[in-house]
């Protein structure tokens, strides 16, 4: 690669509060000098991207490192009804007070983002339109948040058949593209903030998962007290299925740099831990660009 390659088509992956290291992948992006021409991104990756082409990834990065566990279990909306336990509104309509709203074609740079038309079965790139509604549809994780009906569709989350949307970048023509896959493999030694976090969950969103399978049900019997067991087997299955379609669709495109995050450097629920994610994202992004720009 040319050391003078400095305009970056940049592809985010789809993971939940993995996702979060995006907001550091760009940080260093930016702070290296490189020029993000286009985005694409799954589910987080689309939150993300979407809210950096708006200008405001900053406000709402000072916002969610800012958030405790009950600030997070404060934002949903929960729902028995309509496809999913949690409705999103109230999560939305935070987001467009915090940074505004605006369709997608008028953003000053190229984003499109994934998600899959569930009666079809196919995947749908969201180019124009609503950025929040794009969002929101992109976002929508089967059996959590219920699916997103725009334009006569009904949409969920993007990673089940895209996780990382090298395709949509390619009318875009830049010096690279970049991907970040946060749903990469973990290294021999758990960290050490993984075990925190586990710590964490016995308060945290699985536990109150379970608590609204047991009120939904009535029942206190040993089968509905497995909603705890049942939503780690949902979230662990997707990250799975996830991993296995990314290896597949970067063997593909073949980019030009993969930014690779830890599938266990947090859960995907666990947004509370924002700070050391971003983090995370950006140090990778540092040990990783310079290889880029020299040609390794």
């Amino acid at each position: 690669m040319s050391s003078n390659a400095r305009t970056v088509s940049l592809v985010l992956g789809s993971g939940g509060a993995r996702g979060l290291a995006h907001i550091g992948v760009i940080q260093e992006l930016e702070a290296q000098g490189y020029e993000i021409r286009a985005i694409a991104g799954s589910s987080m990756g689309a939150l993300v991207g979407g809210i950096y082409a708006l200008g405001e990834l900053d406000t709402y990065a000072e916002w969610v490192t800012g958030l405790e566990q009950s600030d997070v279990l404060g934002l949903l909306d929960w729902s028995f009804s309509g496809g999913g336990i949690i409705r999103g509104d109230k999560l939305m309509k935070k987001l467009k007070e915090l940074v505004g709203e605006s369709d997608i074609e008028h953003l000053p740079i190229s984003y499109t983002a994934v998600a899959v038309d569930i009666d079809r079965g196919r995947e749908v790139w969201m180019s124009d339109g609503s950025l929040f509604d794009a969002i929101r549809a992109s976002i929508a994780i089967p059996a959590v948040f219920t699916p997103h009906r725009y334009r006569g569709r009904t949409l969920v989350d993007g990673g089940l058949l895209n996780p990382v949307p090298v395709a949509p970048t390619l009318r875009t023509l830049t010096d690279l593209t970049i991907v970040v896959d946060v749903n990469g493999p973990a290294p021999e030694s758990e960290p050490e903030s993984d075990g925190r976090g586990a710590t964490q969950n016995k308060n945290g969103l699985l536990q109150r998962m379970r608590g609204y399978v047991e009120s939904f049900g009535n029942d206190t019997s040993p089968s509905a007290a497995e909603g705890l067991a049942l939503s780690e087997v949902l979230m662990r299955s997707l990250d799975t299925m996830q991993a296995a379609i990314t290896r597949q669709h970067l063997a593909v495109f073949r980019p030009d740099l993969v930014i690779s995050v830890p599938k266990n450097v947090c859960m995907i629920h666990e947004f509370h831990r924002a700070g050391p994610v971003i983090a995370l994202g950006r140090k990778l992004a540092r040990e990783a660009l310079p290889g880029a720009r020299s040609g390794g």
